[in-house]
């Protein structure tokens, strides 16, 4: 039996739907104006928005661990930080104004427009900082954004916009350029994503929320499950392997979808590997403990337990009933496969690694492409090599867009610790089902007009050539400096005399007396046109019509004829349309040549 939603259920979803309307269209309303503003005044506001976020980092931290549970509030601090001031400087250089770029060898010019109203949907696990992020990006792009905070992290995820939104209007941004939605359903999410008025979607969250922004019937930038793997191979620093993956699974309690979930390492070091994991706080698991965990840990859908998700490694030990030892900060399961029959080969959202050993690299490349079809398509790994051609190796055949060369995954994919545009939101491309593999920033917000001069003549087909092949354009020789666009040939013409004579000839082939009233009695006469030669008779002499109409085309097509046109040919583009579609057309002077 169906269970009918609630009274009270159903009120929250029109209050929803409803605040998500009103928002979009006030975010509507906002974008022809933030569209006008300079580059220095947009400039201006996203550097009050930073000014403002910054100050409130350790704030807008707590708020986010004390309402949702997750993670470690320094770490949060330190997210907070990484959006507000090194995105921040990432972005302000941006030209996102006016003319962006200037390409002089192929003298094209690119002018940077708005993409429009950006719908961006929030997570709870990283809720702050990519709240900052996003609000930063879609403002630098001169696009106003309306923010779908998870209802679980709501309040903090609010008052950072809160925070941003005085700072632009101080700054200049007209109203309406920062919304945020107090009613939040999953009702109302979806319709805010479907409005006519919303042009784009930042979405970070669950797959079910990413395929809703896929499905909403805009264009999107989703992030699917990371399940990064981590492959250490016998060359590598195992100290410091260990110390990057260690520090990249437990930093802000392991939410981050690029944080490690598993280490691939090659036998010939293993043993060696795990004492340099234990000497960093790890603890490994025994058959017993990992079936313990796996039955708390991992749901029947084969998702993470909210319930554990972003907790640390000695709470999840205590909830579970393993006898963990002090100073623990995560915790290893040795696993023999990837797939259902291996719970814990999931993306895990906290401190917990699997572990698998392998025979060589060839080996650990084939565990970690399992690995990541598992749950992590497209989006991050690391490994950890001296091996140039390993290295390079592992670049090309893994379906990872973010492989993190010593360096933790965590800090490596979003720029921290790399040089990659420092994003929150990282694209899986093809692999993930999604429409880049890049690392959002206000690029992917705008769109690009491109002037663009001739550099090159058009050729046409010299006179001659057999239908259907063209004749090889001329390359011009080359020139010093940059490539001019050619001189424009001067219009062949001809006087306004010869014009009148023609149409004055034209109306009266059509019974109308040049110059007066009233049709002039006789038959009417059709423009020239060329019939087939009469089987062994000499071909007729051909004129070029002076004029042709819709009509002509019609009687020509009726009788199955063709019409000669020259040069000078003056043809009504109803005329044109209607001869070419019908192939009636012969070009004068051109012998063996098809209409």
């Amino acid at each position: 039996m169906a269970v009918k939603d609630s009274p009270a259920s159903t009120d929250a979803d029109l209050a929803s739907i409803a605040n998500a309307r009103a928002l979009a269209r006030a975010a509507k309303q906002a974008l022809p104006q933030l569209a006008e503003l300079t580059q220095e005044r947009i400039d201006a506001i996203v550097t009050a928005m930073a000014t403002a976020a910054t100050a409130q980092a350790g704030v807008l931290a707590k708020m986010a661990v004390d309402e949702t549970g997750y993670g470690v509030e320094a770490d949060k601090v330190q997210k907070n930080l990484f959006a507000s001031q090194r995105v921040f400087e990432f972005i302000l250089p941006m030209r996102t104004v006016g003319v962006v770029n200037r390409i002089d060898d192929k003298k094209v010019i690119e002018i940077a427009e708005p993409f429009g109203v950006v719908a961006a949907v929030v997570p709870s696990t990283n809720p702050t900082s990519t709240a900052i992020y996003k609000i930063l990006i879609a403002l630098k792009a001169r696009c106003p954004i309306v923010l779908s905070p998870h209802p679980s992290a709501a309040k903090c995820i609010t008052r950072v916009a809160e925070i941003m939104g005085e700072a632009a209007a101080a700054a200049g941004a007209p109203a309406g350029s920062i919304g945020w939605m107090g009613t939040v359903t999953l009702e109302g999410t979806q319709e805010l994503m479907r409005h006519r008025d919303v042009a784009v979607i930042l979405a970070t969250g669950g797959m079910g929320l990413v395929r809703a922004a896929y499905s909403a019937g805009k264009p999107a930038y989703g992030v699917g499950p990371g399940n990064a793997p981590c492959y250490i191979e016998r060359s590598a620093d195992l100290t410091g392997a260990a110390r990057d993956i260690v520090l990249g699974k437990t930093f802000d309690n392991g939410v981050l979808c690029s944080s490690p979930n598993s280490v691939v390492v090659d036998t010939a070091v293993a043993e060696e590997t795990r004492r340099r994991f234990q000497a960093e706080g790890a603890y490994f698991l025994n058959a017993q403990e990992m079936d313990k965990l796996a039955a708390a840990l991992v749901t029947a859908q084969r998702l993470p337990n909210p319930v554990l998700v972003g907790k640390s490694a000695r709470l999840i030990a205590e909830k579970v009933g393993i006898a963990a030892p002090e100073g623990t900060r995560c915790l290893i399961a040795p696993l023999t496969g990837v797939g259902r029959d291996y719970p814990l080969s999931i993306e895990k959202l906290c401190p917990v690694l699997s572990w698998y050993e392998v025979n060589d690299w060839r080996e650990g490349c084939e565990r970690c492409i399992q690995i990541l079809r598992y749950g992590g398509m497209g989006h991050t790994m690391s490994i950890h090599s001296q091996n140039d051609e390993v290295i390079l190796q592992f670049g090309l055949k893994k379906p990872a867009f973010r492989i993190c060369v010593n360096t933790p995954t965590t800090h490596g994919s979003i720029g921290l610790t790399t040089g990659l545009d420092p994003a929150m939101t990282l694209g899986c491309g093809g692999w993930g089902g999604n429409i880049t593999s890049d690392n959002i920033s206000p690029r992917h917000l705008l769109n690009l007009k491109r002037l663009a001069w001739g550099i090159r003549p058009a050729v046409a087909s010299s006179p001659g050539v057999s239908a259907g092949v063209a004749s090889p354009p001329r390359v011009p020789p080359p020139a010093a400096g940059l490539p001019k666009a050619p001189a424009r040939p001067a219009p062949s013409s001809i006087s306004a005399e010869t014009l009148a004579a023609r149409v004055d000839l034209f109306l009266a082939s059509r019974g109308f007396r040049p110059g007066g009233s009233g049709a002039v009695p006789g038959p009417a006469t059709t423009a020239p046109v060329t019939d087939a030669p009469k089987a062994g008779g000499p071909a007729p002499a051909e004129t070029p019509a002076a004029f042709v109409c819709e009509d002509d085309v019609r009687v020509a097509v009726r009788e199955g004829r063709h019409i000669l046109v020259g040069e000078r040919t003056i043809i009504t583009p109803a005329a044109r349309d209607a001869g070419e579609s019908a192939r009636v057309f012969r070009q004068a002077g051109w012998p063996g040549a098809r209409p």
